[in-house]
């Protein structure tokens, strides 16, 4: 079982390498850049070197960026479209440039305008990213929790992107547990995980899916609130994470904690929650 955190980038990218070992990570996700605004600067060759060094020597496997918060590729504004677009785009160079095989991207909202609009806005915003940047890194595309004018909440809409995308090869799935709980999904018996897993497997299949957050929810089954929990503190539970840990599909897969830091717990709590669960704690 590969689990780890989202760390920090602070100082240098290449100490991302650093804190995910002092964390204990066997995996790890990063913003490649400040994720609340939309200028950044270009790596330069130093830290590209450095970064893909100590990645190398760490053992540490794989490493994850997320996109920052501020695009929106289904945005019926064509300012912020574009400004998006782009940013996927630099993302996707970024990630090649440190030899990051995964990218995560959230499908964005559509603001009000329908999801007819935001599902063309979101194809061909990825079809125009993949068209301008030829590398091996991987999309995934993350799952949502279903609040207001989101995209992406449900397998089938996510079929719908995924059928339309002209590089299917370069598209994969990171699938968030707090998201699929507040979307609907039932995680916490074995029974619906099961059938949430199954029905999965039947509308995208199990083999597009790459990587788990593995986050818990602090809002209750389908309530559509996008607010992460400790491990084992929410409304999936302990019990219900005892369930998903057991998961011959799960287990395989590399696992982020999004989990919030605070006077409760820290992100070395929670990944020693996760390990003592799934040692039978």
């Amino acid at each position: 079982m590969r689990v780890g955190v989202h760390v920090s980038i602070a100082g240098s990218i290449d100490k991302a390498v650093d804190r995910a070992i002092e964390k204990s990570c066997d995996t790890f996700q990063i913003f490649s850049r400040n994720p609340r605004g939309w200028h950044y600067r270009a790596l330069n060759t130093r830290e590209i070197e450095l970064f893909i060094n100590k990645l190398d020597r760490s053992g540490l496997f794989p490493a994850v960026v997320h996109m920052p918060y501020l695009p929106n590729l289904a945005a019926p504004d064509d300012g912020i479209y574009k400004r998006s677009v782009d940013s996927l785009i630099e993302e996707l160079r970024r990630c090649g440039a440190l030899q990051v095989p995964y990218l995560v991207t959230h499908l964005g909202s559509h603001r009000g305008y329908g999801k007819a609009g935001g599902f063309l806005r979101v194809i061909e915003a990825i079809n125009t990213a993949f068209h301008k940047v030829d590398n091996e890194v991987m999309l995934l595309l993350e799952n949502t929790a279903g609040t207001k004018n989101s995209m992406g909440s449900t397998f089938e809409d996510i079929k719908y992107i995924f059928e339309r995308i002209e590089y299917k090869d370069r598209i994969g799935i990171c699938f968030d547990t707090c998201h699929a709980f507040a979307a609907g999904y039932e995680l916490r018996t074995e029974e619906g995980l099961k059938t949430t897993i199954r029905h999965f497997d039947a509308i995208i299949g199990l083999n597009h899916l790459k990587l788990v957050h593995l986050n818990d929810s602090k809002g209750d089954f389908n309530s559509r609130l996008d607010r992460h929990e400790h491990i084992g503190l929410g409304y999936i539970g302990e019990d219900g994470f005892r369930v998903i840990l057991s998961d011959q599909h799960i287990r395989k897969l590399p696992m982020i904690l999004e989990t919030p830091i605070d006077a409760r717990r820290g992100d070395a709590e929670n990944l020693a929650k996760v390990r003592a669960l799934v040692n039978g704690d």
